[in-house]
């Protein structure tokens, strides 16, 4: 569920291919290992992220914690640098606690390589974090690419400039022509395109032009390149020299190489045909990733129609103009950064920049609204659709902030509400507090978006933000006669009022809220309401109650597919059980919590039930059990910016003290950072008790190959014989679903039955 991120040395096969570039990585090599940042800098299309990619590949091996890629091409708000950095390292803006705090506690004792890609358009908030970085994390090293310097303390410059260019005549021995960087991307690149192009004595002469005509600027040689599956390489270079001489009116004076590249992308856009060259400028519309449907619902309109949508972006894929990538398990699409410039120019051009903005707008508010209910009971796919888009809805959210337009912001935040609370919740706050400041909404909007701004604050464990938030929400739904959003609001209320000591007004607001609920039969109220009583139960120490009522969200929620609250009654049903010292029971509902948890990425929960699990070994008898659980669950909770709080609090005092008694204070030190060591999967199946083989291989990191995580539970499911609709009830997604992943399966492992899957996974156990 988590964003797909890049662990250097496992990365994409278009971002490792071709770099060259011998002295530069070679100096790259020689600045770090004395320096601390080290900054590629040259103009777009040159080739510095490659360059970046492949050095910090090469480098990866010498960081115990490896090395990461943060990308800020698609960060459009300065602000939300950090929250980048956070998603690329794989911790959570989740329990309130700011990014950048969480960050410090990640990386100080961390060895860490960074590689901030693109940095340009957010120069001053990049170049702030790399030094605050630099300053609290003495073992991390940062590799960054821009197009200007960081101006950081400490920086060393690296100048990235086009590849190194082949003699002009084209008479060297073809051996010598073969080495040369240039002509060797372009034979890479032509093979590719074409699958039969090969570099020979009688086109040398040709390519070496092609290459020195382009002034050795990667995107260039590529664009060219891939025209070979059409024309010859002379073919080719005759067009581009008839280009370049209608442009300069003939003059032999080279162009300026930011003037090449264009003249480049120019060529190409215009041997598209006028439907490709409408979707190509169309797509700048998008400020990140985006799917086919997306495209289908803004950029067609009676000249470009949805049907023909599939085959136009592939045939933008085949030319290079448009990227294809897999984003945990869903196919979706990316323009170069160079490539979204050059095309939202051409939009302005056209004068379809207003009514596409508008266009994508529109799409993103109505989608959210409409898939938010449905996402709530289809919670791993809905997720994993919003982490895909995330970046374009920030965009709409900045748009809806800065042109006064909170109806439709504040609807969408509202809407994203389980996005936020399990991704998000400082980001959240922060949009809302914007938007709420922008402008007026509609009574609805106000009421969804005051009760979770309020329920944010509960879930911070602030109850003083929270309850002016929720009064005023309480009062709108009165006035404006919303029973189901008010008996929420009263529920919320009640935890606050909890959390603050007034358990008095906290009864009162619950009872408020059951007699309005009583004649709903709304779910959404009920499941709150329920929540509440368990919440109130607790406070008031009465465990019976707590059982009782949790006993019922249980049922509901699970009758009702939504893993949000199915997870916290099981969560509260395991801390009674391990109240009431019954080990079983409590064993058996932690581990159910456990794996709803990781279908939603819930991050926050696998903390509190690894606490849990931990008191249960220790109480078994299982001290280094218990010791390295607890271990896990630190990093998992400082990841996460989390603290225990509440009847989960003394599982983990009571475990540490019971399993440092029976191991000693230096055994169980020694596990209990063996235990902070292992990444979220390995704690995860040494909780639940898998095998140690599969701890062993989650430990170390070892990779699925081709398949996205989903996709591996999938297989392994297949692999032990369940139907489609078996998985989709064990991973708590639909039946559809199900049989996408298998799709892909059988697609990646080039196989074409499940038995072969079968097969598969039990070679890699």
């Amino acid at each position: 569920m988590a964003r797909p991120r890049h662990r250097l040395g496992n990365l994409p096969a278009e971002t490792t291919s071709f770099v060259g570039r011998r002295r530069e990585l070679a100096e790259i090599r020689k600045k770090l290992a004395t320096a601390r940042l080290v900054s590629l800098v040259g103009p777009g299309g040159v080739g510095k992220t490659r360059l970046a990619l492949r050095a910090a590949a090469d480098l990866s091996r010498g960081f115990g914690d490896g090395a990461w890629l943060v990308e800020l091409a698609e960060v459009g708000d300065a602000a939300l640098v950090p929250n980048a950095v956070l998603a690329a390292v794989d911790l959570r803006d989740q329990a309130g606690v700011e990014p950048l705090q969480i960050l410090r506690s990640f990386w100080r004792e961390k060895q860490l390589l960074l590689v901030f890609d693109n940095c340009e358009h957010v120069l001053d908030a990049a170049a702030q974090l790399v030094s605050e970085a630099l300053r609290s994390a003495p073992g991390l090293r940062v590799i960054a690419t821009s197009r200007e310097p960081l101006q950081v303390a400490g920086e060393h410059v690296v100048p990235v400039t086009p590849l190194q260019l082949p003699r002009g005549d084209g008479t060297e021995p073809l051996a010598q022509v073969r080495e040369n960087e240039a002509v060797v991307l372009f034979t890479e690149r032509a093979a590719a395109a074409s699958g039969t192009f090969v570099l020979t004595g009688a086109n040398q002469a040709a390519v070496v032009a092609v290459c020195r005509r382009l002034d050795g600027l990667p995107l260039a040689i590529e664009l060219a390149a891939v025209r070979t599956r059409v024309l010859s390489v002379e073919q080719t270079l005759e067009r581009l020299r008839d280009r370049f001489a209608l442009l300069t009116g003939g003059s032999r004076a080279a162009l300026p190489r930011h003037q090449t590249l264009r003249m480049t992308i120019d060529w190409s856009y215009d041997l598209l045909t006028p439907r490709e060259q409408h979707v190509l400028r169309r797509l700048s519309v998008f400020a990140a990733r985006f799917t086919l449907e997306d495209v289908e619902s803004v950029c067609t309109d009676d000249e470009l129609s949805a049907t023909d949508t599939l085959d136009l972006l592939s045939s933008l894929v085949d030319k290079s103009l448009l990227m294809k990538e897999d984003f945990g398990g869903r196919d979706c699409y990316r323009l170069h950064e160079t490539m979204r410039e050059y095309a939202t120019l051409k939009l302005r051009d056209e004068h379809e920049d207003n009514n596409l903005s508008e266009r994508c707008i529109h799409y993103y508010w109505t989608t959210c609204l409409s898939t938010e209910a449905e996402g709530r009971y289809q919670l791993p796919d809905w997720l994993s659709w919003v982490e895909l888009e995330i970046d374009n809805i920030r965009a709409v959210l900045q748009h809806c902030v800065s042109h006064g337009d909170s109806v439709r912001g504040l609807d969408i935040a509202a809407s994203l509400r389980y996005y936020w609370i399990t991704h998000g919740t400082t980001e959240s706050i922060r949009w809302l507090d914007l938007l709420f400041a922008s402008g007026e909404a509609s009574p609805r909007t106000q009421v969804r978006a005051l009760s979770l701004r309020g329920w944010l604050s509960v879930l911070q464990a602030d109850p003083a933000a929270a309850r002016p938030w929720l009064t005023r929400a309480i009062a709108t739904a009165r006035e404006t006669r919303q029973p189901t959003e008010l008996s929420q609001a009263l529920s919320i209320a009640a935890n606050a009022e909890n959390q603050s000591g007034n358990p008095t007004g906290a009864s009162g607001l619950l009872d408020e809220a059951e007699a309005i609920t009583a004649a709903l039969s709304d779910y959404a109220a009920t499941i709150e309401l329920v929540q509440g009583r368990a919440v109130h139960a607790f406070f008031a120490n009465d465990m019976d109650a707590a059982a009782a009522t949790s006993s019922e969200g249980m049922r509901l929620s699970r009758d009702a597919g939504d893993l949000f609250y199915l997870g916290s009654m099981l969560r509260n049903l395991a801390a009674i059980a391990l109240t009431n010292g019954d080990l079983d029971e409590a064993n058996a509902g932690a581990s159910e919590a456990l794996r709803v948890a990781g279908q939603i990425d819930d991050r926050i929960a696998e903390y509190y039930i690894l606490a849990a699990l931990s008191w249960r070994a220790a109480s078994s008898g299982q001290a280094r059990l218990a010791a390295r659980l607890l271990g896990a669950a630190q990093t998992i909770g400082a990841g996460a910016g989390a603290k225990i709080v509440g009847p989960h609090a003394p599982f983990q005092t009571q475990a540490t003290e019971s399993a440092m008694r029976a191991l000693g204070a230096a055994k169980f030190e020694a596990e209990f950072e063996a235990g902070k060591r292992l990444d979220r999967q390995a704690a995860v199946r040494l909780a639940l008790g898998e095998s140690a083989r599969s701890e062993a291989a989650a430990s170390s990191g070892t990779d699925a190959g081709p398949l996205a995580k989903r996709e591996v539970e999938v297989a392994g499911l297949v692999a032990e014989g369940l139907s489609n609709k078996q998985i989709a009830a064990r991973l708590f997604i639909s039946e559809r679903t199900v049989a996408t992943h298998v799709g892909h399966i059988l697609n990646k492992l080039g196989f074409n039955s499940r038995a072969q899957i079968a097969g598969w996974i039990s070679s890699n156990p």
